[in-house]
């Protein structure tokens, strides 16, 4: 028998948690609300408060899958450091429950965007006739962004996952601590992390394997020893995309 304070079985634990998002977003994939986290089927999704609560959902399970693995280190490091306390559990759970929560509220602001997105497209002949505009905007941000600072100052706090919670983890007021300690990293996994995502929701839930291989550069990203390394070929492969895409619109007369 075995308590939340033996690491291995919590490390198992937390990957069958990844393991069954995954499962979850692929037989989510099959069904027929799989469209409502795409960002070509939101319209379904206006004007109805339950079914934004599906989007939510959805969305929560996508940020486990993908970017929950990314911030593994932490959370195991957290983890250790809380194992002599009772309400460890509830320490832990709080910490998830930040960084969720951070997320969460990121995919309501895309919602939203989204919807101001279609809305400037219905109004706007030039767009309706240029569509592509739109796609190629978005690998364009995304590969510029992986050569800014703010890119590179979110992605360094990441990497350092020890450092983090020393520097935040006070033992005072411990549970709104814990809490805060998993917003305050969600928000710095958001801002190394929320360009690839934008191309992810561009991409949509349906096509698991644009998300994998998504989930994969972001977690190598933050996790090897020379992920850092990744950024900027990345950003190249994103930009060239985004040109590439614009010039074959552009020669096929769009």
């Amino acid at each position: 028998m075995w308590t939340i304070t033996d690491r291995r079985p919590f490390a198992v634990v937390l990957g069958a948690l990844v393991a069954l998002a995954w499962l979850t977003l692929w037989l989510w994939g099959q069904s027929p609300y799989g469209r409502l986290l795409s960002h070509h089927q939101l319209d379904d999704v206006r004007g109805g408060g339950a079914l934004v609560a599906v989007f939510v959902v959805g969305w929560l399970v996508m940020i486990v899958a993908m970017m929950l693995p990314t911030s593994l280190p932490l959370v195991l490091v957290f983890h250790r450091i809380t194992s002599a306390r009772r309400d460890q559990p509830w320490l832990v759970g709080l910490l998830l429950a930040g960084y969720l929560g951070t997320w969460t509220l990121c995919g309501l602001g895309i919602y939203l965007g989204d919807w101001a997105l279609h809305a400037a497209v219905a109004s706007s002949a030039w767009l309706q006739l240029h569509a592509w505009a739109i796609g190629v905007a978005t690998l364009l941000l995304a590969g510029a962004y992986q050569f800014t600072p703010l890119k590179y100052h979110c992605l360094d706090r990441c990497r350092s996952p020890l450092h983090f919670v020393v520097q935040h983890w006070h033992g005072r007021r411990e549970r709104l601590q814990a809490l805060r300690l998993g917003a305050d990293h969600g928000l710095y996994c958001l801002g190394c992390c929320w360009s690839l995502m934008l191309v992810m929701f561009g991409v949509g839930v349906g096509n698991l394997g644009w998300m994998l291989l998504l989930a994969a550069v972001m977690a190598a990203e933050k996790n090897l020893p020379r992920g850092r390394r990744l950024s900027a070929p990345l950003g190249v492969v994103l930009l060239a995309c985004g040109l590439l895409l614009l010039a074959g619109s552009v020669a096929a007369g769009g």
